[in-house]
């Protein structure tokens, strides 16, 4: 083989390697083509994901907002459950192409992937046992409270200043306090409310504490740098809002004729509209709403799970 005809090889080749990264270079782009959105939900944590117990499927919220996402960008879904602490390692590396699974911002979070505009407000809250004395979060600092690993959950224990004791599923957290391994535990409102309600004919009855450990927004987690990718997201978002999609979701698993009996009262607003500030309370920040809000929300300043 002459020189020549190596040089041209080699040119074919680095022309084809340059093709394949700009090809690959714009996520979005490569969505559209395959014409299928790979997105990771919870493996199982109803009402958000979980195996529908007939079927096997996964059903849930974020399995029906997520299938509503993919239809309004003209796609098919395809679900993935993850495991709580694997929600932003999996969009990180590329494994799905979005996480939507009750997925706070945080400022740690928001280090490693992009987040869509907030679509609703999280709050974490606590149960203890109905005969606990406590009535109020500052009761129960400098005591174990169970929650999942690499949540927010566990990261509202920290700052409350109460000592986490962490599980891999939020079963296993709710029966370390009926096994007085810790003295509460925390998770959303909806699993919250759900275990309240199962502990009243099921080992220990739970009460929740009324004040929220946290409030956070939730959005749809992406990769890094891919603006296209982050615009077609909050547009379908913003369309699935304008149309009622999103409010229909929510009264179908959370909504007033559930047992979690939510009304969902923010509406998808812009991240970029939020406004941070250090506060004085340890390791946190203050969030100031826009007006439609009325809420002020708390996150970790620093030592944020990875997921």
């Amino acid at each position: 083989m002459s020189n020549k005809t190596v040089f041209r090889l080699a040119a074919i080749g680095a022309c084809l390697a340059a093709s394949s990264l700009q090809a690959h270079a714009d996520q979005w782009s490569d969505i559209a083509q395959r014409k299928e959105l790979k997105c990771g939900t919870f493996a199982d944590v109803p009402p958000f994901a979980a195996p529908d117990p007939k079927t096997r499927e996964m059903v849930g919220h974020d399995v029906d907002l997520c299938h509503a996402v993919a239809k309004e960008l003209g796609l098919t879904a395809k679900v993935t459950p993850l495991s709580v602490e694997a929600r932003v390692p999996e969009v990180k590396l590329g494994r799905v192409d979005v996480t939507i699974a009750n997925l706070a911002y945080t400022k740690s979070r928001g280090e490693q992937i992009q987040f869509s505009d907030p679509y609703y407000v999280a709050k974490e809250m606590l149960a203890v046992k109905a005969s606990d004395p406590g009535t109020a979060k500052a009761d129960f600092k400098g005591k174990r409270l169970s929650s999942t690993k690499g949540s927010t959950s566990e990261l509202s224990i920290k700052m409350n200043g109460s000592e986490p004791v962490t599980f891999q599923d939020t079963g296993s957290a709710f029966m370390a306090v009926q096994q007085n391994k810790s003295v509460g535990m925390v998770a959303n409102t909806m699993t919250i409310t759900k275990l309240v309600n199962q502990s009243k004919t099921e080992g220990v009855a739970l009460k929740m504490i009324k004040d929220p450990m946290v409030l956070q927004p939730i959005g749809i987690g992406m990769k890094k740098d891919e603006p296209a990718l982050l615009a077609k997201v909050n547009g379908a978002l913003y369309a699935l809002e304008k149309s009622g999609e999103l409010d229909r979701i929510w009264a179908k698993w959370l909504g007033p004729n559930t047992e979690y009996k939510m009304v969902r009262e923010e509406k998808v607003t812009p991240l970029a509209d939020l406004k941070f500030e250090l506060s004085r309370r340890r390791g946190t920040l203050l969030r100031e709403c826009p007006p439609a809000c009325g809420l002020l929300l708390y996150f970790a300043a620093q030592g944020t799970p990875s997921a």
